[in-house]
């Protein structure tokens, strides 16, 4: 039998001179020598401290402002003052009173606590990201206990389909445009006339009623955000949620960014996976999104030293923000600033108890004002 021709011109190589290849392919990016972190992390203990203390905060004030309507619904004595905080949950009124402000430089005598509080929460994403919706929010809040609920049911928590996911992303900025606006059409003399009818005066009552007298449509609504909860972070606040939406616009001016190292990066995507906002952490190098709050569940869950961390994004300074910085500078100012409103007499809203004995028993008349009422126009 022949010989084929090209064992006659290439001879055969011993295999004792062939180096050793292995047929396995390697991952590039799994070749990094972990340097572990050598300070221990307490970014997650220090934040859900604040979650928890300013929850039993708006429990507290919830609590109080029920016992004061009550007094004026029943005519029992009167044992408790109507805490100004309980006008953090009327952003609307804060937006007009916010506009009012600038439009003829006069502090509102109506619902000011919901103008200062909604300064304060802008000034908290301007500085610190949307760090009020994951270290302050009391919905916020309830929403991260309810994923981490499912993840213990469940073993895990879902991701929509990027396809559905960013249109329905989509739909907190179309409420908060719906509300800019609204609000934007309004002139100074429209925005008084609206706080002082029957309705402005008492929104918070009316705000207080809703949850109280819930619906069926209400009741079916609320226990679908429950359950989607369970099963998606953040549900609520990812695709819904309008005041987030806008402070999340406010927090592109931030200074402060997440910032990747990949020369410390290992490339093993804890980061992004523990993220709740399901932002790709570990394919970036700087965190620049409006869904990100700034609650360093990425920095807390990063094995390498000096990978991942909170930075200013000054390009001459590059400085890394400790949690204590960012716990105090939240604190500073929240209490900042409503401590200036409080000492300057600018916080409780100027209501006489008579208007509302008034008001209050016959809440349920009170009818929205709507924008061709005649107390509306120009």
């Amino acid at each position: 039998m022949a010989t084929p021709l090209h064992t006659q011109i290439i001879p055969e190589i011993p295999s004792s001179l062939l180096p050793a290849v292995s047929l396995k392919q390697e991952n590039p990016r799994a070749k990094k020598k972990l340097v572990r972190r050598t300070d221990r992390d307490y970014s997650q203990l220090v934040r859900r401290t604040y979650q928890a203390l300013f929850l039993l905060m708006n429990v507290w004030i919830g609590g109080v402002f029920y016992v004061w309507v009550r007094h004026f619904e029943t005519g029992a004595a009167q044992t408790l003052p109507r805490p100004a905080g309980v006008e953090g949950w009327l952003p609307i009124a804060g937006m007009m009173n916010l506009k009012y402000f600038v439009l003829t430089g006069h502090i509102p005598s109506l619902h000011p606590a919901a103008m200062f509080l909604l300064i304060t929460f802008f000034s908290i994403a301007f500085l610190f990201r949307k760090a009020f919706c994951s270290w302050l929010c009391p919905v916020g809040t309830i929403s991260e206990y309810l994923w981490r609920l499912g993840q213990k049911l469940f073993r895990r928590n879902f991701r929509i389909w990027a396809w559905l996911d960013v249109p329905l992303r989509g739909l907190k900025y179309l409420l908060l445009g719906f509300f800019v606006w609204a609000v934007s059409s309004m002139s100074a003399n429209a925005i008084a006339a609206f706080m002082q009818s029957d309705y402005g005066v008492i929104a918070d009552v009316k705000m207080l009623d809703f949850f109280r007298f819930l619906g069926q449509t209400g009741a079916i609504v609320v226990a679908v955000l429950v359950v989607a909860s369970l099963f998606v972070q953040n549900f609520w606040c990812r695709y819904l949620c309008p005041y987030g939406a806008l402070l999340g616009l406010t927090s592109l001016l931030s200074p402060l960014r997440i910032r990747r190292n990949p020369a410390s990066c290992i490339d093993c995507a804890k980061c992004a996976k523990a993220c709740p906002s399901a932002l790709p952490v570990d394919q970036l190098i700087t965190i620049k999104s409006a869904e990100c709050t700034g609650c360093l569940e990425c920095v807390a869950m990063c094995p390498a030293e000096g990978a991942l961390q909170m930075s200013l994004s000054v390009p001459a300074a590059r400085t890394r923000v400790p949690t204590w910085a960012l716990a105090a500078g939240v604190a500073v100012l929240f209490f900042g600033i409503v401590g200036f409103a409080k000492t300057a007499g600018y916080w409780n809203t100027d209501v006489p108890s008579y208007l509302y004995r008034q008001l209050v028993p016959h809440a349920f008349e009170a009818r929205h004002p709507m924008p061709g009422d005649p107390g509306l126009r120009d």
